[in-house]
C-alpha cells in the first residue's frame, strides 16, 4: 500500500546577501537548490532509508515531507493517517522548563481519548516516574527515548526519523535500534531513516535511497544495494565509511 509519493520535488533557498542591497544597488538574487526532482515512494510498513554526504539535501527531504519547508517544484502526496518527526538533537527538541508529564501531554490535546503518559513512558523502555522529571536530569538515549513516546502518543503510522542516534553511543544506538524495530513491530509503523551510519542503516532498513548534490544517486533494495551498489558515487560511500569503521584504535 502506498503511503508517500514524492514527485519531481525541487526547494530553493534564497542564499543573497541583504546587506549588500544597501552597498550596490543592483546585487542579483542567488538560490541555492537543494533538493533537485526527487522522486520516489514510501510503501506501508517498510524502513527508508536516505543516505548521502553531509549537504547532500537529506534533511531538506525529511522537512518537505513533514511540512517544515514548502517545495520550490513539485508535489508530495501522503496517504496515511499522522505523520511525526523525530529530531537528531534531544537537547534541542524538548522544551528544558517543561517535565516529561508536559511535554508528552502537549500533543494529546488533539486526540479524543488520552494516553496513559506512564505506559507510553514503559514502552520507550523508562520509568513511569520519569513523568515527573526535567530533560536536562536525563542522558541524550533516554532523552531520545521521550522524543520517541512524543511522537507516537499522537499513533502516526508514518515517523521520519532524522539521525537519531547520531549523539549516542554504541551501546544506546544498538538499543534505540531494538526500540524502533519492536515499536514498529507493535504498532504498524513506516519509518523513514536519515542516518550518516551505514552500520545503522544496514540493520535497521529495507529499501535505500542514496542522494548526493540534492538528487537521487540510487535506490533499491537495502540488502541487495549494500551488497551490489551500481553508482561510482554509491560504491565509494560505502567503502569509505567501512573502511573508517575497521580502523583500529591506537
Amino acid at each position: 500500500m502506498l503511503l508517500l509519493k514524492l514527485d519531481s520535488v525541487s526547494r530553493d533557498f534564497d542564499v543573497s546577501r541583504p546587506w549588500l542591497n544597501r552597498v550596490l544597488e543592483h546585487e542579483p538574487r542567488r538560490l541555492l537548490r537543494a533538493v533537485d526532482r526527487v522522486s520516489f515512494d514510501v510503501t506501508r510498513g517498510e524502513t527508508l532509508a536516505l543516505v548521502g554526504e553531509s549537504g547532500c539535501g537529506k534533511s531538506t527531504v525529511a522537512r518537505l515531507i513533514v511540512g517544515l519547508h514548502a517545495p520550490t517544484e513539485g508535489s508530495l502526496a501522503f496517504h496515511g493517517r499522522r505523520m511525526q518527526m523525530i529530531f537528531q538533537d534531544p537537547y534541542a527538541s524538548l522544551n528544558p522548563r517543561w517535565r516529561v508529564r508536559k511535554i508528552i501531554e502537549e500533543p494529546m490535546m488533539f486526540l479524543e481519548n488520552k494516553r496513559d503518559v506512564g505506559e507510553l513512558l514503559r514502552q520507550v523502555g523508562l520509568s513511569p516516574d520519569d513523568a515527573e522529571r526535567y530533560p536536562h536530569e536525563f542522558s541524550g538515549g533516554q532523552r531520545q527515548r521521550i522524543s520517541i513516546a512524543r511522537a507516537v502518543v499522537l499513533e502516526p503510522n508514518f515517523v521520519v526519523l532524522d539521525e537519531p542516534t547520531s549523539a549516542l553511543d554504541m551501546l544506546f544506538q544498538a538499543q534505540m535500534v531494538d526500540l524502533l524495530r519492536e515499536l514498529q513491530r507493535k504498532r504498524d509503523l513506516t519509518y523513514m531513516f536519515i542516518s550518516h551510519d551505514l552500520r545503522v542503516v544496514a540493520s535497521l532498513a529495507s529499501h535505500l535511497i542514496v542522494m548526493r548534490h540534492g538528487k537521487v544517486v540510487e535506490e533499491g533494495p537495502a540488502a541487495e544495494l549494500f551488497k551490489n551498489p551500481k553508482s561510482d558515487y554509491t560504491r565509494a560511500l560505502f567503502a569509505a565509511a567501512f573502511r573508517i569503521e575497521a580502523v583500529p584504535n591506537p
